[in-house]
């Protein structure tokens, strides 16, 4: 049975104490809803379906998110952490100042189609500026929310009946993209590259075109896992975070050579691609940022992203007959769907093929 107590300040607080249960109280500003409340908690105690709600009714969506930012991102690769702090300053502008447990469906549904349309932009007079932002950078807004929800609930007691980001609908994903090189701009591209100063971007971009690694498991290779005698490379931290060993054709092979034999390779690195030491004396992978853009713009293509490489690299793998398994083991993608955004063949390197299928049916017919 609750016990209701009149506080000094005329308010009533009520307190349930019941075995099996921890000790909660709320106070209301009459009896009555000191009342209702109680018969309410004790009833669901009883069927098993009690929440304690306090703790989500005192903590804030700000709070919530800095205890992730603090405790929750610390344990994720360092781009996904950065990725976290970027998309968790929105979500605390718009929504930070919401309870936990007043945070509804439909409040996140209008800061997703508010974040969308851009209306929570301001320029630099503060006057609104509405610029759409992308389905993508919405969605992943949503998706650390999301995840911030579903910690609380699992890992910090935080007593609510349901993650409420999981009832709304998500902006779609962008298609992937199908940017392909005729070999008219990969001539023009690899010459642009190859004019730079440094030859390590051209040995990087050739690197990406013939094995379809990321930009950053080619940077960050190091000596220790390139086998010229086997002809593989064994990267240990990927997207997915799953090591793999990627085969390498002999123009790769020879391009690892050259980039190995590099003379200008100082003794204090085992990066393959090395940079300038940094102000504390270290040495980071090459940043080859500013001379890939000045690259593209030289040969015409400002459009062209590094990804499209290895787009262009992972096509060019299933033009070639290598099975979708064969495919995936080289580019580490763990889902076949994920693998077919990268795989768009050229309508017009079927045609022979088609060709051949109407060779081969009208020689059966005829015979």
């Amino acid at each position: 049975m609750a016990t209701l107590v009149k506080t000094p300040s005329g308010t009533w607080k009520a307190v349930i104490r019941k075995t099996g249960f921890p000790t909660t109280s709320k106070t209301f500003r009459t009896k009555r809803d000191a009342e209702d409340w109680s018969r309410r908690t004790e009833d669901e105690m009883v069927r098993g379906v009690y929440i304690q709600r306090a703790p989500a009714e005192r903590m804030t969506v700000a709070d919530a998110l800095k205890r992730y930012l603090a405790e929750v991102s610390p344990t994720k690769r360092p781009a996904s952490a950065a990725c976290d702090v970027r998309h968790s300053k929105p979500l605390i502008k718009g929504l930070g100042k919401y309870s936990l447990a007043a945070l509804s469906p439909e409040i996140i549904a209008k800061y997703r189609d508010e974040r969308l349309a851009g209306l929570d932009r301001k320029d630099a007079k503060g006057n609104p500026d509405p610029r759409p932002r992308s389905p993508n950078t919405v969605r992943l807004d949503l998706a650390l929310l999301g995840h911030m929800f579903t910690t609380a609930i699992r890992e910090w007691g935080i007593g609510l009946p349901s993650n409420p980001v999981q009832n709304i609908r998500r902006p779609a994903p962008p298609p992937g993209r199908e940017r392909r090189l005729n070999q008219t701009e990969e001539d023009r591209l690899i010459a642009a590259v190859d004019s730079h100063s440094n030859p390590m971007l051209g040995w990087i971009v050739r690197l990406a075109l013939e094995t379809g690694m990321r930009s950053a498991e080619i940077t960050t290779l190091r000596r220790n896992q390139i086998d010229l005698k086997r002809r593989v490379v064994r990267l240990l931290e990927t997207k997915n975070t799953a090591p793999r060993t990627v085969p390498l054709s002999s123009t790769a092979t020879a391009i690892l050579q050259e980039a190995l034999a590099n003379p200008v390779r100082p003794i204090d690195t085992d990066l393959v691609f090395f940079g300038e030491p940094g102000r504390d004396g270290q040495r980071r992978p090459y940043n080859f940022n500013k001379p890939w853009l000045k690259a593209k713009e030289t040969a015409g293509m400002k459009e062209l992203h590094f990804h499209d490489l290895r787009h262009e690299a992972v096509s060019r793998l299933v033009e070639g007959g290598l099975s979708d398994q064969q495919v995936a083991a080289i580019s580490g993608h763990k889902s076949m769907q994920m693998l077919k955004r990268y795989t768009h063949l050229r309508a017009e390197d079927l045609v022979n093929e088609l060709d051949s299928i109407a060779d081969r049916r009208n020689r059966r017919d005829e015979s």
